[in-house]
This record gives C-alpha cells, sequence and structure tokens, in this order.
C-alpha cells in the first residue's frame, strides 16, 4: 500500500502529554522507513512564530502557521506530526480545512494531573500571576467536539496510547499494517518492558 502525506495532530492541555506521543510516534514512523516531521509547539515558537505573544489573536495566528506548514509537508506526501496546545475549536477547524488529511489527536488528562507532572512549574507561576494568559489557568481550553483520536494519559502508558493511534491510522489505510506490525504485536508486558528502555521515569514530563 502506498502511503500518502496526512498530518497527525495533537492537542490537550500543558503537560497532557502531548510532546511525548509525539516524539514517540515519531520514532515508530522513523523505525518503519517513513518520511516523518515533527513540529513541537514550544520549538515552533523559538523560530517559526518568535515574537508572537498569547492572546488569543497571537495563538491563532501561531497555529496558522504551523498548519500552513503542514499542509506543504502534506502535499508532498510526508507525515507531519504537530504537538501544540491549540487550544481553540475555531483554529484546529480552519487547520484540520487547509491540511485535508487531517488526524486530530484529543491527549486528554485532568487538569490536576497536568499540574502534577509540571516539571517546570508553569502552573504554580501562572497561579500566583507570574504567567499571563495560561491555558488551564487563566486562559481556556475548549476540548475538540469530535477528535478522529482521543486518548487517555493517566491512565494509560505512552505506547499504549501509540498503539491507539497506530490501529486507527490502520483501519484508515494511512498506513500499512506490515510497517507498524512490531507495535500493534505489543501486549501491555512488554509495553511496560519499553517504556523504561524509551522514555524517563517521568513518562509524561512532556
Amino acid at each position: 500500500m502506498r502511503n500518502h502525506g496526512f498530518t497527525i495532530w495533537f492537542t490537550g492541555l500543558p503537560s497532557a502529554g502531548k510532546s511525548t506521543l509525539a516524539r514517540l510516534l515519531q520514532e515508530t514512523f522513523e523505525e518503519a522507513g517513513l518520511s516523518v516531521a515533527i513540529l513541537d509547539g514550544d520549538e515552533v515558537r523559538q523560530r517559526l512564530t518568535k515574537g508572537l505573544g498569547f492572546t488569543k489573536e497571537d495563538r491563532e495566528e501561531n497555529i496558522r502557521r504551523i498548519a500552513y506548514v503542514s499542509k506543504l509537508l502534506t502535499q508532498v506526501g510526508a507525515i507531519a506530526i504537530v504537538a501544540a496546545i491549540s487550544p481553540y475549536q475555531r483554529s484546529r477547524d480552519r487547520a484540520r480545512a487547509e491540511i485535508g488529511n487531517f488526524i486530530e489527536v484529543y491527549v486528554e488528562c485532568p487538569l490536576q494531573t497536568c499540574m502534577n507532572r509540571d516539571v517546570k512549574g508553569l502552573y504554580a507561576k501562572a497561579q500566583k500571576g507570574e504567567i499571563k494568559n495560561f491555558t488551564g489557568i487563566s486562559d481556556p481550553y475548549e476540548p475538540p467536539l469530535h477528535p478522529d483520536i482521543s486518548v487517555r494519559s493517566d491512565r494509560e502508558v505512552p505506547l499504549e496510547n501509540i498503539k491507539t493511534i497506530i490501529e486507527h491510522l490502520v483501519t484508515h489505510n494511512l498506513v500499512s499494517t506490515s510497517l507498524v506490525s512490531h507495535i500493534l504485536r505489543e501486549d501491555s508486558e512488554s509495553m511496560s518492558r519499553n517504556i523504561h528502555e524509551r522514555t524517563t521515569t517521568n513518562q509524561w514530563a512532556i
């Protein structure tokens, strides 16, 4: 089966686990010999969208630029993996409309769990008013109404979430079963073993 380009868009609260899953998925695709690029929200803000703030208008512009790059990657047959909070439904809908072959993955995680994982202490600073417009504290997060995939990072280890995503991609003929069969064959025991080899002690630190 020929692999066409598509974009996988991870959305969720800060510290929900978007970047962790994006990097594991990138590794899975690279091991399968697929062309893949990752657009991580924090890294994008240091380069592509440097200078933008965190007002609603700036957040929407940030997502607009990420969506444009993702569209270009998708058009040339690559896999674009986006890990961005992207808190507004309208911005995500626009990204879907522009990119076309778009898979929205909602990384669902309770706010308190995200706060407990926050090794940078950003939530604490936001609660003290030291950081303005912080999603989940002083700025809203609008959960996807109809995500293509929904995973619970508070209930499953990262590789279990990856397996859920891969199964969706295979079912919708976006990737060949033969390319990712090693992931689909993994059981809970082997996932638990591999998770210590492929992630840090705090699996959801990012």
